[in-house]
């Protein structure tokens, strides 16, 4: 059976101690006691490890033999903010496929309540993506930054060595996959945005131009914010395996 994997509060190097919801979630509902194994995420590495003592609001599990990462992927996701439930599934799943990064967007067509109801939601979404990486067995949490204006994110990513993409149903030639099939030698990071429900405006579409991003398309449907998102990283970490992104 697969080991659980959990992602360490404190470590020195033959020590590993869980506290907070991990470690009521150990006690409680796993009923955690010593000689239990598991893997344990310690800092930048990972080690199969056996609980050896457990208190009140902690457990400390002894670090054995380290094994391989399975890292993120060298991709950060601009996710213009929707709907609150549709969009903590989407990072959800973005974090089980792999984003690296996500960077909550202010758009245009981002509903007021909602932009200014988002920097209270950051600690839940912080929360979703800490769960959904120890289900996918990841090596590493993805970091939720605050969230912040389009405008004020495209000017901080004008970095030549990154491959910067914006989803746009008004683009009609350039497929997503066409972009990542033209990465060029040093390109070793991919920023990737997606928009709000309604689409980039038509002033985004042209900050992003004027900022140095490529325009692709995911075909010629209209997809839900969460799915072109879902869609998107999905079809990306198939494409990620090329040697310049490793």
């Amino acid at each position: 059976m697969t080991r659980r994997r959990w992602i360490a509060t404190e470590f020195d190097e033959e020590t590993a101690t869980l506290s907070g919801d991990q470690a009521n979630h150990l006690i409680r509902v796993l009923r955690a006691e010593p000689g239990m194994r598991a893997d344990v995420v310690a800092g930048e590495r990972v080690f199969q490890a056996v609980i050896e003592h457990v208190a009140e609001a902690s457990v400390r599990f002894r670090l054995e033999q380290e094994v391989a990462r399975d890292d993120s992927l060298p991709v950060e996701l601009l996710l213009a903010i929707f709907k609150f439930d549709r969009m903590e599934w989407a990072i959800e799943k973005a974090v089980e496929l792999g984003a690296g990064t996500i960077v909550p967007v202010i758009a245009r067509r981002t509903e007021k309540h909602l932009a200014q109801a988002a920097t209270a939601r950051v600690d839940r979404w912080r929360r979703i993506a800490l769960e959904a990486a120890k289900q996918s067995r990841s090596s590493s949490v993805p970091e939720i930054a605050a969230p912040c204006h389009l405008s004020e994110a495209l000017a901080t990513r004008r970095s030549a060595d990154r491959l910067r993409i914006v989803l746009s149903e008004h683009e009609k030639i350039m497929t997503l996959t066409r972009c990542i099939a033209n990465v060029k030698p040093g390109q070793e990071k991919l920023s990737l945005a997606t928009g709000p429900e309604g689409g980039w405006s038509s002033e985004e579409v042209a900050l992003f131009s004027e900022s140095g991003w490529t325009a692709a398309s995911l075909g010629p449907r209209i997809l839900r914010a969460e799915t072109a998102a879902i869609a998107s990283l999905a079809l990306v970490s198939g494409l990620l395996g090329k040697p310049s992104f490793r």
